[in-house]
């Protein structure tokens, strides 16, 4: 996603971090594949997945998602995966090198945004953010109230 180019055909969303936005400040979005296990993929496509939790983390020249749950695989045997297990994303020497300034120096923290499958693979959009104060999530809602009212006022008029 970090090039911005979308293939409709090729892509379909798993789940989805809707308090994302509400909570942070988004600034810049990164796509990245994920180390699974073989119960692990078979859980996301029975769609027992959770991301609202999760969180990436940069360590040793490579970036975590911890807290992310995939639920255990129904048909599991004793080889079934933790279901809260660190997983290590697959992503650009360039794309860690930026996030590590991000993170480390100024401040950032990397949320997922949305799970989805790319030609049968899992990806996940993270995206770079700052923790928004309870004072910005009201102007939020105050712009978005302003907005409702505008829009209504208008088709009224029409």
């Amino acid at each position: 996603m970090a090039d911005g180019k979308k293939n409709a055909q090729a892509e379909a969303l798993i789940c989805s971090n809707k308090n994302a936005s509400r909570n942070f400040h988004l600034t810049e979005k990164f796509e990245a594949g994920m180390v699974l296990q073989g119960t692990e993929v078979k859980s996301i496509r029975a769609g027992n997945v959770h991301i609202h939790d999760a969180y990436g983390a940069v360590g040793h020249g490579e970036v975590f998602l911890l807290h992310m749950h995939i639920g255990p695989y129904s048909h599991g045997n004793r080889y079934n995966h933790e279901p809260l297990r660190t997983r290590k994303l697959l992503l650009n020497r360039t794309e860690i090198r930026k996030l590590i300034g991000a993170v480390v120096e100024k401040g950032f923290t990397l949320v997922p945004v949305k799970l989805y499958w790319v030609k049968g693979r899992v990806k996940i959009e993270l995206a770079l953010a700052k923790g928004k104060t309870k004072g910005d999530r009201r102007q939020d809602i105050k712009k978005r109230d302003a907005k409702r009212e505008i829009d209504t006022a208008l088709k009224r008029r029409k």
